[in-house]
């Protein structure tokens, strides 16, 4: 029993009256403490419990994302010094609407914007469906990947995928307390701003409550992230609605008194509005995805030129929304992104072979 632990979990586990947060190093030292199992199995779901009650405040999970930092993976930067942008969604998967990251990250790899995502395996409590299994149905198997050759393919193809169990085993060792708790842990929202990447990023967290952008905000602002964006996006994810107007803050602190720009974007405005896509199973993501990359007209290439056209424009540096919509249906349409495809697949069985 670590009892350095046991002090932590005192202070955030005492109650609604008398609990206090933890200073960024105090909670750094916890969640260093955790991954490594020095704190026993009691006390780390007990942490885990008392922490999502409390809630965890911006300065604690900027003390976790540097124990992340400590212990965790890093792709090597990019000699090209061109910023990655990192788009990830909850490791839990979504079960509602279709997830399209991987098909957006595709049309971005296609413009020349390198973009980076991480996760694992189906994960409690949710277990929707993770990005890992949708690339599979891509047929790309990201799982093998040394940490060399995630960067290879991040320099030549621009894309790269963190895989949790390989790359990161002491977060992964955490994920059974999910199930075992019966409620998301913060890791949930640590995860959604983690940057597995020593170079210039470009993070894009997805949220559901206020609150937590609050605290994303917040605690990449302690890390000296310098420009990010929040996106109140489908199940928490990185994706924009099409029902609802998009939520979004970009938050770039080298504009001085006022780093945030908020925006309200309509789908419709664009014609693209309508309902979003929903998820069915595998089978169904398989084909879909697959007709869409082959420029047939699916349910799936409004909600993914919307997507794409805002992510080019903000990481391609785009003069507008609309230029960027025009690049993703150029893109598509004329079968470069189905072509990123094909050079992924082929560097992903050659990875394999390694």
């Amino acid at each position: 029993m670590s009892k350095q632990f046991r002090d932590y979990l005192k202070k955030i586990g005492s109650g609604a009256h008398t609990s206090k947060d933890l200073s960024r190093a105090e909670a750094a030292d916890a969640m260093a403490l955790m991954l490594t199992q020095a704190a026993t199995p009691a006390q780390i779901g007990a942490f885990l419990i008392a922490h999502r009650i409390k809630r965890p405040t911006g300065e604690e999970l900027a003390g976790m994302l540097d124990a992340y930092d400590q212990l965790g993976p890093k792709v090597p930067a990019l000699d090209s010094g061109k910023p990655v942008a990192i788009l990830s969604q909850p490791y839990d998967g979504r079960d509602r609407t279709f997830p399209l990251s991987p098909l957006t990250a595709l049309l971005l790899a296609s413009a020349g914007c390198p973009v980076l995502q991480h996760g694992g395996e189906r994960t409690p409590t949710k277990e929707g469906v993770p990005l890992i299994d949708l690339w599979r149905c891509l047929g790309v198997d990201w799982r093998p990947f040394s940490l060399a050759q995630i960067q290879e393919s991040l320099a030549n193809l621009n894309l790269g995928f963190v895989y949790l169990p390989r790359q990161f085993p002491l977060a992964q060792d955490l994920i059974p307390y999910r199930e075992q708790i019966g409620k998301r842990p913060p890791l949930a929202t640590l995860e959604l701003i983690w940057a597995p990447y020593s170079g210039p990023c470009y993070v894009v967290a997805g949220f559901v409550h206020p609150p937590t952008e609050t605290m994303i905000q917040r605690a990449l602002t302690l890390r000296g992230v310098e420009k990010f964006t929040t996106v109140k996006g489908l199940e928490g994810s990185c994706d924009l609605p099409q029902e609802r107007p998009a939520i979004i803050g970009l938050y770039d602190f080298n504009q001085g008194d006022n780093p945030l720009t908020r925006l309200r974007l309509h789908a419709e405005d664009y014609g693209l509005g309508g309902k979003n896509p929903l998820w069915t199973d595998l089978t169904d993501a398989q084909r879909l995805m697959t007709a869409t990359l082959a420029g047939e007209p699916t349910p799936l290439v409004p909600a993914l030129l919307w997507n794409s056209g805002f992510y080019l424009w903000r990481h391609c540096a785009l003069d507008s929304l609309g230029a960027g919509i025009n690049l993703a249906r150029e893109l598509l349409s004329g079968g470069q992104a189905r072509e990123k495809l094909t050079q992924i697949q082929r560097l992903c069985k050659t990875g394999m072979k390694k």
